[in-house]
């Protein structure tokens, strides 16, 4: 009985765990009309996430945390621009982020980009670049308390 109690315990916590992980979009179509839709601009993490160390401790530190979690439903689309070494990608996968990483001049991960997006008649994309950061340690207040100023100064 207590075998069967612990499994379900063990359950129920990993479901709401995953429940409060949020959703990162890695189709910049979709972002931009996501953004467009509920009027939230968009979070961009460039990452390399199969080999870059600082990435992945900004994501365990801070960007998998249920205070992040929260925090972007209710302010921001998240996309993520993923330059793997050894993760397979298709080619417009590759391509699309590497044109935005060059739009915004990105030299180093992990490097987050807060932006505006839109499209011209021509179907060409314009960005707004809002503000920019990376890695901040703290944990989640953090890292948050600079994402929250970013998101204020375009308010201003």
């Amino acid at each position: 009985m207590k075998k069967v109690l612990f499994i379900l315990f063990l359950t129920l916590g990993s479901l709401a765990v995953n429940a409060q992980e949020a959703k990162w979009l890695t189709d910049m179509d979709e972002a931009m009309a996501l953004s467009e839709k509920t009027k939230k601009p968009m979070l961009l993490f460039f990452t390399g996430s199969d080999w870059c160390g600082w990435c992945v401790r900004l994501q365990k530190e801070v960007l998998k945390t249920p205070e992040f979690a929260a925090w972007a439903k209710d302010n921001v689309i998240l996309v993520e621009l993923d330059f793997p070494r050894r993760t397979a990608q298709s080619l417009e996968l590759k391509q699309q982020n590497a044109g935005i990483a060059k739009a915004f001049g990105v030299r180093g991960y992990p490097t987050v980009w807060i932006t505006n997006a839109s499209k011209n008649s021509e179907g060409k994309v314009s960005f707004q670049a809002l503000g920019k950061t990376g890695y901040v340690a703290g944990g989640p207040s953090a890292w948050l308390e600079g994402a929250k100023q970013i998101l204020a100064n375009k308010k201003a």
